[in-house]
């Protein structure tokens, strides 16, 4: 099972610092090591939420995101995206950009990391957006039941999700975003600007996708023959999303690990300002979170760890606070990397120990789920 789900990861590691080590020597295979490590201890909350996702939909969009969505990761967000904010900031053309990246490293490395008020205010406000939409929500399962059921009862108030990202942003932007850490001068107009954007993409492709599901759930339940296959067994889902509604589920996967890309390749400038380490690092990196995805699906983990989703989604919400407040000041990315896997741990615990006093061995013996993964 392991070797089946993690085998593409582990064969595209293996290549990626052979590669390293021929191109760049010792020095470089270590660099290109760091930066994997990195890319995962950042990303691991990203493979629950993508679980949680991800089994909502049929085999066949299940392959797109483990195929072309693992396309999209590597070379768009880890290589490309880099590229796209020197050019923006920069006022360059593409091949000017690239140019830039190849033969004067020390002046990309500094227009990228002059972007980050806006990178991390976009991203701050989407992940905000993830946790208060999960934490005002009523839920069969409560991990933390004294902050938990009281948020349900206030996500009761329309749009209060919505508000509260607001005020986060103008707070942001009024205080935390004058003498920028990572840019002379007041940045308060770009925050506002990226975290607004932020926000309208949450609400409009989570906004879209929720539409189709929702239709797509009301069809089931009237006996029409819905657009979607039966989702497979340990899947947690009713049905596997098809058509409309799985595009658009794609496209909100896509925002999300692009969200949770950000402070990984902001972060690995601390390492190296090679922009072909960096993608290749990261690039590995991002394909074990895929594995893990896929490995989460698979055995059902998320039906029997019931806490597991709360787990990362208050981490989303502690790296959506972290990125918010890297925009003034500096902050670990070890720091940043453990403050997820504590809680996601915590929540693993509680699971097994819920489990135990409920008489659950926590593994879902047959449940193994049909996930075709593609990577």
């Amino acid at each position: 099972m392991l070797l089946k789900t993690f085998g593409w990861s582990f064969a595209i590691t293996a290549l990626g610092l052979a590669l390293a080590g021929v191109l760049w020597g010792w020095q470089g295979l270590a660099i290109v090591g760091i930066l994997s490590v990195l890319e995962i201890s950042l990303s691991f909350d990203n493979a629950v939420i993508n679980a949680g996702i991800l089994r909502k939909m049929n085999a066949f969009w299940q392959k797109i995101f483990l195929t072309v969505g693992i396309l999209i990761a590597v070379f768009g967000m880890r290589l490309v995206f880099p590229v796209v904010i020197v050019a923006i900031t920069a006022k360059l053309g593409p091949i000017e950009a690239v140019g830039l990246a190849i033969n004067d490293k020390v002046r990309y490395q500094e227009l990228v990391t002059s972007a980050h008020p806006a990178i991390a205010a976009f991203g701050g406000i989407f992940l905000l957006m993830i946790f208060l939409d999960f934490i005002f929500e009523e839920r069969d399962y409560k991990w933390l039941s004294w902050i938990e059921k009281p948020m349900a009862k206030m996500g009761k108030l329309d749009m209060l999700s919505v508000i509260i990202a607001l005020v986060v942003l103008l707070v942001t932007a009024m205080t935390v975003a004058t003498a920028a850490a990572h840019g002379a001068g007041d940045k308060s107009a770009t925050v506002l600007l990226a975290g607004v954007a932020g926000l309208l993409t949450y609400l409009v492709v989570g906004g879209i996708s929720g539409y189709f599901e929702d239709k797509l759930e009301e069809e089931e339940e009237e006996g029409d023959e819905p657009a979607a296959a039966p989702a497979k067994k340990g899947t947690g889902a009713a049905v596997g999303l098809a058509g409309k509604a799985a595009f658009f589920m794609f496209l909100y996967l896509e925002v999300i690990d692009a969200s949770f890309s950000f402070d990984g390749v902001i972060g690995a400038f601390a390492i190296t300002n090679d922009i072909f380490m960096m993608a290749l690092g990261l690039g590995i990196g991002a394909m074990y979170i895929r594995s893990l995805t896929v490995f989460l699906v698979r055995k059902g983990t998320l039906d029997d760890y019931v806490y597991l989703e709360h787990g990362a989604h208050y981490a989303i919400g502690a790296l959506a606070v972290i990125l918010l407040l890297t925009i003034k000041y500096e902050i670990n990315d070890v720091f940043t990397g453990l403050v997820g896997i504590v809680l996601i741990g915590l929540s693993f615990a509680s699971s097994v120990v819920r489990n135990r006093r409920e008489g659950k061995p926590g593994e879902s013996a047959g449940k193994t789920s049909e996930v075709t993964s593609g990577v």
